[in-house]
């Protein structure tokens, strides 16, 4: 009786327990597919590790022809014509220098030619009057020659009359600044009132209607730069690429602490839009394929990137399946890619889409 009794009361347990087991498995499939169901579909991409072709440096865009305008007299600034942002025409009047001890000056030397030049009239007549004295044998060959000694003088004097008010006049116009070519008005370094010396410069003036880039080379890369070359120039201010051509190579880095300066051509039709002073990337393609070398950058797409806060970062898929945002260090952008200088190794995926918005735990799975 107990035994009977004992086996039916064990077959009832084990049956609980299969029961048990079976809603456990059931409910965790159950789960499962509810998470499956209700995660963000993602794609996933490593950074680009592609073989680099060429060059990639950074710049600024400047004016093909910029001028420093100053004077070479010391006086006070009596007027400033101009202000920053106007636009100026080649010769026009810009400022002026307090100019009254020039004008004295000229004054003097007028008066010196007007005694110069009596002087050296009354003397030609003399000339003229003892030569024929001479020829009529009415005067002696040493009067005659007297005569053309102070005729001689006198010419002396009068020309270094006239080349006293040259120096003068020469002076005068250092006192009227104006402007070398057309332009526009970059700065404006001293006022009205203000000591104007020889070499201060007092107004810049760039030009109007030509743009260039000038970039720093560093050494290892000079040797891939041609005068001639084709370079991309991309301007992030304004969202333009612009197709230009290298210009000029500087041969020497002792005054630019050991880059190499270059100037990349902007065609005038690329102009719209740009201002000196603007940042650039330039691209120049490799001069031959000796110069592909190896990039090992870590570049993302800009559109990864996110920003909170000051930070920037990008978002991974962790290790139980869920999204994590991983905070980055960037470095230049080139076109539509960025730089990731740390928080991101070459092998590791990232997020590039989602099907939903994501957040930090989020639940995702990769499409495949």
């Amino acid at each position: 009786m107990n035994s009977v009794y004992i086996s039916k009361t064990i077959a009832s347990i084990c049956a609980g327990l299969g029961l048990l087991l079976s809603s456990c498995v059931s409910h965790e499939h159950t789960n499962n597919k509810i998470s499956t169901d209700t995660s963000i579909a993602v794609t996933v991409a490593t950074p680009s590790s592609e073989v680099q072709a060429g060059l990639n440096i950074s710049g600024r865009v400047e004016a093909e022809e910029t001028a420093g305008i100053s004077t070479r007299v010391m006086g006070y600034i009596t007027k400033i014509n101009v202000k920053v942002g106007d636009k100026v025409s080649k010769g026009q009047l810009l400022a002026t220098i307090s100019n009254e001890d020039i004008l004295a000056k000229r004054a003097q030397t007028d008066a010196m030619i007007t005694e110069a030049d009596a002087t050296y009239k009354d003397a030609q007549r003399d000339v003229e009057r003892f030569t024929n004295l001479y020829r009529q044998q009415s005067a002696t060959a040493k009067e005659l020659e007297n005569v053309n000694l102070r005729y001689t003088s006198a010419k002396s004097r009068l020309e270094s009359a006239k080349q006293m008010r040259n120096e003068v006049n020469a002076s005068l116009n250092y006192t009227s600044l104006i402007a070398p070519f057309s332009g526009v008005v970059t700065q404006k370094l001293a006022d009205v009132g203000n000591m104007a010396n020889p070499g201060m410069p007092i107004l810049t003036i760039e030009q109007s209607g030509s743009y260039q880039v000038s970039a720093a080379v560093p050494e290892n890369g000079i040797s891939q730069v041609r005068q001639g070359s084709a370079a991309i120039i991309r301007i992030s201010a304004v969202n333009k690429v612009i197709k230009g051509t290298v210009i000029q190579i500087s041969q020497s880095s002792q005054f630019s602490g050991g880059q190499y300066m270059i100037k990349v051509q902007i065609p005038d039709h690329e102009k719209q839009g740009l201002f000196a002073g603007m940042y650039a990337n330039v691209s120049i393609p490799a001069a031959s394929a000796a110069s592909v070398v190896k990039n090992d950058q870590v570049m993302v797409p800009l559109s990864c990137i996110e920003r909170k806060d000051g930070l920037t970062g990008l978002y991974t898929v962790g290790n139980n399946n869920t999204a994590l945002l991983r905070w980055v260090r960037l470095g230049k952008v080139d076109g539509d890619q960025v730089e990731v200088l740390s928080g991101l190794g070459t092998n590791e995926q990232f997020i590039v889409n989602a099907e939903g918005r994501l957040f930090n735990g989020a639940a995702v799975h990769v499409k495949k």
